[in-house]
């Protein structure tokens, strides 16, 4: 009997962990109501990579599962305070998202 594990269990520990990218979300309101427009665009901070493309949600249901697909945590304060200003100015921006850039492609908010 061998001591070591199976090779896909080591290759899967030994795999290098995907870099992640600091950036934030930037949302803009365009209407009022239930037929409001929302934009949403991931602005990295770094600044390399491919450009933001921006992503349009039609209602606030949509935005919100828009925003739960690209895995913004709701319990957060800057989170509910960034959704409050949507409704209220009409734009703001959800900080300290970090995202791997096959992260970003999957979800759509970068050009490919």
């Amino acid at each position: 009997m061998s001591a070591f594990t199976s090779g896909s269990g080591v290759a899967a520990r030994l795999a290098p962990a995907k870099p992640k990218t600091h950036g934030f979300l930037h949302i803009v309101r365009h209407g009022a109501g239930p037929h409001a427009i929302y934009i949403v665009t991931y602005h990295r901070l770094d600044h390399d990579g491919a450009p933001p493309k921006p992503v349009p949600a039609e209602g606030a249901q949509a935005l919100i599962e828009l925003l739960e697909r690209i895995g913004v945590d709701f319990h957060l304060r800057e989170v509910r305070g960034a959704l409050e200003d949507i409704l209220r100015l009409g734009s703001a921006n959800i900080p300290d998202l970090w995202l791997s850039d096959e992260e970003m492609l999957e979800k759509g908010l970068v050009e490919s």
